[in-house]
């Protein structure tokens, strides 16, 4: 797998903490030092068969087609691109014009990301969104036009702004809309964004935990009805369209990140670029790589494997824990576990471990419970 993070927004959503410029007056010195990276880290994955490309950030739709086709084409000189690969471009709806629809078309992007949010003008505008409401409506509908299929869809959730009617309506929306896709997040206060600026200054509601379960028990059953698979905490797929990328991340596959702020993995130990723009290009420009990397001990690796195993539906596979980590770990996991067996919040069938409904609720406690401590 191959991740580019694209750090270029148009500009500042008040809830997000991820790394981006909202000036693109170093955007060609970018591009160029994310081609000069994937030369630089061309022997970091053992297996060189890429089985998914996935263009984040940032705002990766700000790109142009024939900039994204240039990065394909730079992986394809190093890796071996698999013929059934997934290539995902995340997008704002403001992108996507239909003359840029159209080039998208061109390049061998099979997957679009598209973060709508909310179909609510008001929500949009607390959010600080760059699209409108007539455009989350619109982008889709041009996507689908010129041919894609393979797309998911994001909402947020919890929110002040949010009735429980008018989620029902987002959620129907992309229903409506025949989505195969939808990821969707509780709105989370990150420290040092706008939103946390806001609500500290009392110029917006705190996030209400009790709306924000609700909404997301509701989510559940909304898209189970509709024939989606929760098959993790955030992500519904129909027809089994399950995201490549996201799968094969849960599941522990090595993967390669390029540009400011991305991580990689190798199995063993995690290495991530600096979040600054100038200092990436600068060194990149010098062959020298901006990472810090850390050596995953074997409780490093155990712990994350429960913590990104539980998110899906697949869980925590007893049998996988005791071969790579040993009986003695499998009984400490179970031992960690019998609490929220016997709460209902998690389940187990002979050697799978997986959160109830009620249990996702908690996910982040319980996975922090089941860790594995000297």
């Amino acid at each position: 797998m191959i991740y580019f993070h694209i750090p270029f927004c148009k500009q500042a959503c008040h809830y997000c903490d991820f790394h981006f410029s909202t000036s693109l007056k170093y955007k060609d010195e970018m591009l160029s030092m994310l081609y000069k990276e994937v030369e630089l880290r061309a022997d970091y994955l053992e297996d060189k068969n890429i089985q998914s490309i996935y263009f984040g950030g940032g705002t990766p739709s700000i790109l142009e087609a024939e900039d994204i086709s240039r990065l394909i084409d730079k992986v394809s000189q190093h890796f071996e691109i698999d013929t059934n690969v997934e290539i995902t471009l995340e997008a704002n709806p403001d992108d996507l014009k239909r003359e840029k629809v159209a080039k998208l078309r061109q390049t061998e992007i099979n997957r679009f990301s598209i973060g709508i949010q909310s179909f609510f003008e008001e929500d949009l505008r607390w959010m600080n969104r760059a699209h409108n409401q007539e455009e989350a409506e619109s982008c889709i509908m041009r996507v689908q036009d010129a041919g894609f299929e393979n797309i998911t869809c994001d909402l947020i959730y919890g929110f002040p702004l949010l009735t429980d009617e008018k989620w029902k309506m987002n959620m129907q929306k992309l229903l409506d809309f025949q989505i195969p896709h939808i990821s969707s997040y509780s709105m989370t206060v990150e420290k040092k964004t706008a939103l946390d600026h806001m609500i500290k200054t009392g110029k917006a509601a705190a996030i209400d935990s009790d709306q924000a379960a609700d909404q997301m028990l509701m989510l559940i059953d909304r898209l189970t009805t509709a024939g989606f698979e929760q098959y993790e905490i955030s992500n519904f797929a129909k027809n089994g369209m399950y995201a490549k990328h996201n799968t094969n991340y849960w599941k522990g596959k090595h993967y390669l990140g390029i540009g400011p702020s991305a991580h990689s993995f190798n199995g063993t130990a995690r290495s991530w670029n600096i979040a600054n723009n100038a200092k990436y290009i600068h060194d990149i420009y010098q062959g020298v790589l901006p990472l810090e990397t850390e050596e995953l001990s074997a409780l490093d690796r155990i712990n994350e494997y429960t913590m990104t195993s539980l998110r899906t539906m697949w869980g925590i596979n007893l049998t996988i824990v005791e071969d790579k980590f040993g009986s003695e770990v499998k009984k400490q996991l179970l031992n960690n576990a019998e609490e929220f067996i016997y709460n209902k919040q998690l389940t187990q069938v002979e050697n799978q471990l997986t959160l109830t409904d009620t249990g996702k609720l908690m996910a982040d406690h319980i996975m922090s419970e089941l860790f594995i401590v000297d």
